[in-house]
C-alpha cells in the first residue's frame, strides 16, 4: 500500500467530525435494508474481499445475495476492505466487464 493512499484515507477520515465517524458505525451496523435489496429490479454486482475484517462478507455480501433477484458476486480471496483502491487493476476490469454486459 502507497504512502499517499494512507495519506487519503487519514484525509477522508479527518474530514468528518468524531460524533458523525461514531454515528455512522451504529447505522450501517443497526439499519436493515431487507426491504431496500428485495426491492432492487435492476442487475446488481456485489464485489467484496474475502479477508474484509471492517465488513465480514459472510455477514454482508453473501447474505445480500440471498435477498437481489439478479446479483453476482464477485468475490476477491486475500483482498480486504478498500479494495477499489488497494487493487484497481483488478477491480475495474470486472466492474467493467459487469456494466458492459
Amino acid at each position: 500500500m502507497s504512502q499517499g493512499l494512507i495519506q487519503n484515507w487519514w484525509r477522508q477520515g479527518m474530514a468528518g467530525g468524531a460524533k458523525a465517524h461514531y454515528d455512522c458505525v451504529a447505522v450501517f451496523s443497526e439499519t436493515d435494508f431487507t426491504e431496500d435489496l428485495k426491492a432492487i429490479t435492476v442487475p446488481i454486482l456485489f464485489m467484496h474481499g474475502e479477508d474484509d475484517q471492517i465488513v465480514p462478507i459472510a455477514n454482508s455480501a453473501h447474505k445480500a445475495m440471498k435477498l437481489v433477484r439478479d446479483g453476482t458476486l464477485k468475490a476477491y480471496p486475500g483482498l480486504s476492505h478498500g479494495l477499489f483502491a488497494t487493487h484497481p487493476e483488478m477491480i475495474n476490469p470486472d466492474l467493467l466487464a459487469f456494466i458492459r454486459a
